[in-house]
């Protein structure tokens, strides 16, 4: 393709709301457009890579036994009603009327539909196990759509689904789609890594997230540095060893003003008392009920663990009112003893003693609190985020932490949606059984911006071969002389045969800004023609990833093209997972 015709309309400045990498770069390069917030529109570039993922994708689907359908984006309230997500999804569900007042969404996900669609023609368990997926345009309205298509409103996903007549059908399922999304990511070309995870508003009892390793993701991963163990951190567990109490005699518990001291920063400074010796006590609403959690001061409460534990559907931070109402006291003064409500503490406080925590009083704290002797404990459950300094819950080696970008997740669903659907089919003994389901997420948009956050450097995109809208750039530098644009030409046939596509810039314009048009693009191989280059006899030629340099012999110039074109790929296959 010449980029003389292309819409490849790129630009030397990045936009004033870009705030990562990944969107002033797809901007730059001209590869997408907004059209409102966290909507884009995917130029000519963006669509080609795009669909090169969803090429790998689909091909790994299929391999892995999924069949593709295309399902509704408009979907009724009724079946969300059915399901019980109706209320419960939250304000990212776009919710409309039709002209006759029903009730209907632009579907975020698509568990509902499927469901329907299976319950309606499947009868018997000789018809399964059934394995679904499509690629299609989603829509969740964000509360702040940011990062440009890393957390947009509208955006591009594969989701799929099965449906078995038991768990071990289920378990089969899930590990076969767990096996083709490794296969997806390696030959993406990206670094990843899976993760356990919390299953969030889809459901289910069990998943896991596939996340792209980079310093830009919104997630922190904790990995063990021995084993093969990884989670997010909102799953993580800590490899508590349920260490016997503290037999230490305990003081009585006794008052102490602390005035203003509101944080565990202040009360330990106050009363010169290590953040280790102080227990915070959380009040959140667990679907509309409050409820306290119990941390050690220098910890954080993980409310994904919480959730898990309480079974609730919505956890939340309580409001200032609500903390007053259930401790007498202000934010900052809450303390565990004398609650009414039920009260939960992280294990690791259980072998602990002589503790400082809120007084349910304004401006004050007491000391010597001992939890089993003051406090009316309902649970101690793993309740706190994992940090740094913790070890494995698997094999007790070291953990590290990075930050990764989430592409893809996979859940197993069991009988959330099937069974208040009614989704079932005659087993062999002719009993009805309702069936288990799965379902699998890719996110075909936000792997394009993943991408990049992982591959680039100060003058642009970086892309990894398989993705990236051409595997080649040509830059004839004079394209007014006839010499080096023959020699151009056939230096673009010598790569559509090595590598497949090829884009050709033959534009009137001065050298630099075709070398920096190029490395913005980011297409993993250049080869250039200029008047002294051809007088000498030589193309030159740049690796796109290590930026090193050469030239090829025009006398040999499919011979040299070709080993080129292999070398680049020898230099991505080596940072291949």
């Amino acid at each position: 393709m010449r980029f003389r015709s292309s819409c490849i309309p790129t630009l030397k400045e990045s936009p004033a709301d870009a705030e990562v990498i990944s969107h002033k770069l797809l901007v730059r390069a001209g590869m997408v457009r907004k059209l409102t917030s966290g909507i884009y529109t995917y130029m000519p570039l963006a669509l080609r890579s795009l669909r090169k993922i969803e090429t790998i994708v689909r091909e790994e689907m299929h391999a892995a036994g999924f069949e593709e359908v295309l399902l509704p984006a408009v979907q009724p309230g009724d079946l969300w009603k059915e399901s019980g997500r109706w209320e419960h999804y939250g304000k990212e569900l776009l919710r409309f009327k039709d002209r006759n007042d029903r009730d209907y969404c632009l579907g975020p996900t698509h568990e509902e539909v499927i469901t329907d669609v299976v319950r309606g023609e499947v009868r018997s368990y000789r018809q399964l196990p059934v394995r679904l997926y499509q690629i299609q345009t989603k829509f969740r309205d964000e509360i702040r759509p940011r990062f440009g298509l890393m957390r947009g409103r509208e955006f591009i996903m594969k989701d799929g689904y099965s449906f078995d007549l038991d768990d071990a059908g289920a378990e089969a399922s899930y590990a076969i789609c767990k096996k083709a999304y490794h296969n997806i990511f390696s030959r993406l070309g990206l670094r990843f890594r899976a993760v356990e995870a919390d299953s969030g508003s889809i459901g289910g009892n069990f998943s896991h997230e596939f996340h792209v390793l980079a310093d830009a993701g919104e997630d922190t991963i904790c990995s063990c540095t021995a084993c093969e163990y990884a989670a997010n951190v909102e799953r993580a567990e800590i490899a508590f060893k349920g260490q016997a109490a503290d037999s230490t005699q305990c003081p009585a518990m006794e008052e102490v003003a602390t005035p203003g001291a509101h944080t565990v920063e202040e009360v330990t400074s106050f009363l010169k008392v290590d953040q280790k010796q102080v227990v915070k006590t959380i009040i959140f609403v667990a679907d509309g009920k409050p409820v306290a959690v119990l941390v050690r001061g220098d910890r954080e409460v993980n409310d994904v663990k919480v959730r898990a534990l309480l079974k609730a559907e919505e956890v939340e931070l309580a409001q200032p009112s609500v903390v007053e109402k259930v401790s007498g006291a202000p934010v900052g003064f809450a303390g565990p003893q004398g609650l009414s409500v039920p009260v939960y503490a992280d294990a690791e406080l259980k072998a602990g003693t002589d503790y400082v925590a809120g007084a349910n009083k304004a401006d004050t704290h007491v000391k010597h609190l001992d939890l089993a002797r003051d406090c009316k404990v309902t649970a101690y459950a793993d309740l706190r985020v994992i940090t740094a300094a913790d070890c494995c819950p698997r094999c007790g080696a070291p953990v590290e932490l990075t930050r990764g970008i989430e592409v893809g997740h996979i859940f197993k669903l069991g009988t959330k949606y099937s069974e208040p659907m009614h989704c079932v089919c005659l087993d062999e003994n002719g009993k009805e059984q309702v069936l288990i389901m799965g379902c699998y997420g890719i996110g075909i948009s936000r792997v394009l911006a993943s991408a990049i956050e992982q591959n680039h450097d100060e003058n642009g995109i970086i892309f990894p071969p398989a993705i990236a809208p051409f595997v080649a750039e040509v830059i004839n530098l004079d394209p007014a002389d006839a010499t080096v644009s023959s020699w151009a030409e056939k230096a673009c046939k010598a790569l559509e045969d090595a590598s497949g596509e090829v884009l050709y810039d033959d534009r009137d314009e001065r050298p630099g800004i075709k070398f920096k048009d190029a490395d913005l693009v980011g297409c993993p191989i250049q080869v250039i023609l200029g008047g002294k280059g051809v007088g000498k006899g030589v193309a030159e030629t740049k690796n796109r990833l290590t930026g090193e340099k050469g030239t090829i012999a025009l006398d040999a110039l499919d011979e040299g093209i070709a080993a080129f074109v292999a070398h680049v790929n020898e230099t991505w296959n080596a940072r291949r997972p």
